[in-house]
């Protein structure tokens, strides 16, 4: 861990606060007329990802946390727990479920996923998943003829058993784009 200033705040860095670890989302800094300056910080908890937004007095001591990304395959489930494997190394990994998050309804087998670690303790902080990602549609229903006048959407199961409400045209066999972070179609692929 580096000891630093808000001044050393940059988008995307991870520090401690309140004896928790947090992503910087965005930072401003606010220097209004005569009263002392403050810098407004937007912070994503890597535990809970909730997102929250915050003071700090200008020049204050903060914590930075130095992180590291590993990009790692994801080879299968066991129980709740999701099983991945360093490519270079062929050592395997044990993540619970929870740190996934729900975004794990979108994570196919043989897939790509950053672990993001904090490389002073070793310790696993999050799964990053892609963005986007392209799955196939092995359910879904047929849609009703004059339903086009309007935005109607159905409800369609992925091939990872994810379900996703997509627009009426779409069929099984179709592979779409989806986006990991809503949940939400994005377009056919």
């Amino acid at each position: 861990m580096a000891a630093g200033t808000t001044t050393d705040l940059r988008n995307g860095m991870v520090i401690r606060y309140n004896n928790d670890l947090y992503q910087v989302i965005e930072f401003q800094h606010v220097a209004p007329g005569n009263w002392r300056a403050f810098v407004r910080v937007k912070l994503k908890s890597l535990k809970s990802e909730k997102v929250f937004e915050d003071r700090m007095r200008a020049g204050a001591d903060i914590d930075i946390v130095r992180i590291e990304r590993r990009s790692m395959q994801f080879l299968y489930h066991e129980g709740d727990d999701f099983i991945f494997m360093d490519p270079t190394t062929f050592d395997q990994i044990q993540v619970p479920g929870a740190m996934v998050g729900d975004a794990s309804g979108f994570l196919k087998e043989n897939e790509n996923a950053d672990l993001v670690y904090d490389s002073e303790k070793e310790v696993l902080l999050s799964v990053d998943l892609p963005i986007f990602v392209v799955l196939e549609v092995t359910a879904t229903n047929v849609a009703i003829r004059g339903d086009t006048a309007t935005n109607v959407t159905k409800p369609a199961t992925l091939e990872t058993g994810a379900v996703i409400q997509v627009p009426g045209f779409v069929n099984e066999g179709d592979h779409l784009k989806i986006d990991t972070r809503t949940g939400s179609y994005i377009e056919r692929v």
